[in-house]
Formats: C-alpha cells, sequence, structure tokens
C-alpha cells in the first residue's frame, strides 16, 4: 500500500531548493498554480498569516524551514546570534495561534539548536532538522492512511461514501494528507464508490482545493455546500465523516476548521461514524480539553467578500476559523502512534506512550 500511495502522489505544497522555501500559493488555487519564494522568516511568517500556507502539518513544516532562513541571516549578522533568534521564534509562532504542530516544530527546532557542539556546523544541523520534521510527516501520513483505511474496510458493504470538510490532504501537509491520505489509501483498494466535499466557508478549501487534490487522481468527488451535510448523511448513505485536526487535546477534543464540530454532531444523529486524523505531533497533552484552545478568528470581510468582490451587506461579521469538536461525539482518532476509538484521557494517554508504527 506504501508503494502504491508513493506512485499516486501527484501534490506537494512545500519544497526547499536553492536555499529558499518555495510554497504553493494555495490563495489562487485551483485557478493558478504559482509558487512564492520566501527568502527570509519574514516571507515564511507573512505566508503563514496571509494562508499561502494552510493545515496544521504544513506550517509547521514551513515554520521549521522559517527557523534555518532566520538562522542564516542572524549568523551573516554577527554577535550573539542565537540569543537574536528569540525574535524569529516568537515572530512564527505568532503566525497562527491554533494548530499546536506550529509550536511543536518550533520547540523541535530550538530543542537541536540547544544541543549543538562547538565544532558544529549550525546551519547544516538545522537544514538536516527542518528535512526530518517534513520527511517524518510524509511518514507519517503513510501510516495514518493504512489504519484509516483499515477502519473503513470493517464497515459494511465494498463500496462506500464518505464525506469531509476544509482540506487535509497533500496541500495541508509534508505529503499525502491526513484525511485525504485515508481517503486515498481507500479508493486504492476500490473501498470508496464517491466523496462528497463540503466547499468549506469562507475560504473554500474544500471546493478549491480538496476537490482539485481528488480529481487529480481520478477519485469521485462532488462537491456540496456546507449547509447540506445533514441532508446529505440522511438520503445518501454516508459511511464515514473523516476530518483532520490542528489540535486534540488530552481528553480527546478537537480543533479542527469551523463546521468540523456542526458534522460531527449530524453525524451522531444519523449513525454515521467519524473519523479524526492527525499526526501524535497534533496532540496537546499540557491542555486537558477544549475550553483551553485559543480559537483563531479572522477579518469578517472573509465572510463578506469573494476574491475581493463584495458579496454581503455592509454588516459586522464573527469569523471564527476553528470550533471544538467534544471526544465523546468521535468514533477514532488515527495516528502514526495507532487508533485511539472513543478517546478519552486515558485512552490519549497510553497512545502518546507508544512509539511510531510502521
Amino acid at each position: 500500500m506504501r508503494d502504491q500511495l508513493l506512485a499516486a502522489e501527484k501534490v506537494k505544497a512545500i519544497d526547499w531548493r536553492e536555499d529558499a522555501l518555495y510554497l504553493l500559493d494555495q490563495r489562487v488555487l485551483p485557478r493558478e498554480e504559482a509558487w512564492l519564494a520566501c527568502h527570509d522568516v519574514q516571507a515564511v511568517a507573512a505566508a503563514i498569516s496571509a494562508m499561502v500556507v494552510r493545515g496544521a502539518q504544513a506550517i509547521g513544516v514551513s515554520a521549521a524551514y522559517g527557523v534555518l532562513l532566520a538562522a542564516r541571516a542572524r549568523m551573516a549578522a554577527g554577535g550573539d546570534w542565537q540569543s537574536a533568534l528569540d525574535a524569529d521564534f516568537a515572530l512564527l509562532d505568532a503566525a497562527r495561534p491554533t494548530a499546536v504542530n506550529l509550536s511543536w516544530a518550533l520547540n523541535r527546532m530550538r530543542e537541536r539548536l540547544q544541543r549543538l557542539k562547538s565544532d558544529d556546523d549550525p546551519l547544516r544541523i538545522l537544514a538536516a532538522e527542518a528535512a526530518a520534521i517534513h520527511l517524518s510527516d510524509r511518514d507519517a501520513n503513510l501510516t495514518m492512511a493504512q489504519l484509516g483505511a483499515e477502519l473503513i474496510r470493517k464497515q459494511q458493504g465494498n463500496l462506500q461514501a464518505v464525506l469531509t470538510h476544509g482540506n487535509a490532504g497533500a496541500l495541508a501537509t509534508g505529503g499525502f494528507g491526513t484525511a485525504l491520505g485515508v481517503i486515498r489509501a481507500a479508493h486504492l483498494e476500490g473501498m470508496i464508490e464517491q466523496v462528497y466535499v463540503d466547499e468549506t466557508r469562507p475560504w473554500l478549501q474544500g471546493s478549491r482545493l480538496t476537490a482539485w487534490e481528488l480529481a487529480s487522481e481520478g477519485i469521485p468527488v462532488s462537491v456540496i455546500a456546507d449547509s447540506a451535510a445533514a441532508h446529505l448523511m440522511r438520503t445518501k448513505g454516508i459511511t464515514w465523516v473523516v476530518v483532520g485536526a490542528d489540535r486534540i487535546t488530552a481528553n480527546g477534543d478537537v480543533a479542527a476548521k469551523i463546521g468540523t464540530y456542526q458534522l460531527a454532531v449530524a453525524a451522531m444523529h444519523h449513525g454515521v461514524r467519524f473519523m479524526v486524523v492527525a499526526p501524535s505531533s497534533s496532540i496537546d497533552m499540557d491542555t486537558t480539553s477544549g475550553d483551553g484552545i485559543v480559537l483563531e478568528e479572522r477579518d469578517g470581510l472573509e465572510l463578506l467578500d469573494v476574491g475581493g468582490q463584495p458579496l454581503a451587506a455592509r454588516v459586522g461579521a464573527f469569523n471564527p476559523v476553528f470550533d471544538v469538536t467534544p471526544a465523546d461525539l468521535i468514533d477514532a482518532i488515527v495516528t502514526e502512534k495507532g487508533v485511539v476509538e472513543r478517546p478519552d484521557t486515558a485512552r490519549l494517554a497510553q497512545l502518546m506512550s507508544r512509539k511510531h508504527l510502521h
């Protein structure tokens, strides 16, 4: 299965080459495939904040390369370059507050800096660490794809219809995707008849990005309005809702793209199983429940305008971009360490004590 997934890979969002970070500009997909070159940490932070790159894992990988760019500039400037990096870490950490993968990747880069020896080449060491973060995310995605596909296989019926929300694909990760990785694997095994994709207002990650990814691989996909999801569950025989996550707390609560919570409520009512797919780096054991998560809110104009063109009356707009799905609405959390069904504090703690599965 891993070889099949590797052979099917067509989409990537992040590329380190020519001593710069290149990001596929997700604001203009699928109309245009444009790459943005980031030559310094300020450009990386701006790209994360402006949604050039998005998705928890992709943000973390990008931030790791941002640290490398920052170190290069600080070393060239001379002086106490390691202390000067504190400002760059803070800049990157503030770019998007909800996704725990951002702080996880920054902490890993900071810890690697602290282990430098006097005869080490700092830039070579940091480049290797950023590349390792990138590659480990790809590997985790492959493992999660196989584990999630096995859950789908256990459902009755060979051909199934599934629903996803937002974009948890190759564009949101270091490669292959979390939720979409599972869907890709299940499709390769002949288990997927149809994928339904919420449009995902207001940035339309579902209709612009997820639908584009799936269609490029020949996976049958239909876009629905966000408000059609409950009707779909009632009438179209949906077996699974499969989504990604930006942060999972110690008790199994999940912060994800706004609209995920209402999908979980509807799925529970209709007897549709609900799967969250995310690497263990998305699990925040220091936060006990979803009540402790800072949920990002963005400019209300994102709701009122589309592509910079006014769509709605000029009124106030409340624009949270994440919500929290309580653990008791989730059937399974799939990570590279294994699967937790009916997640709670004890089961999450047991999962996090395991080593990576291969």
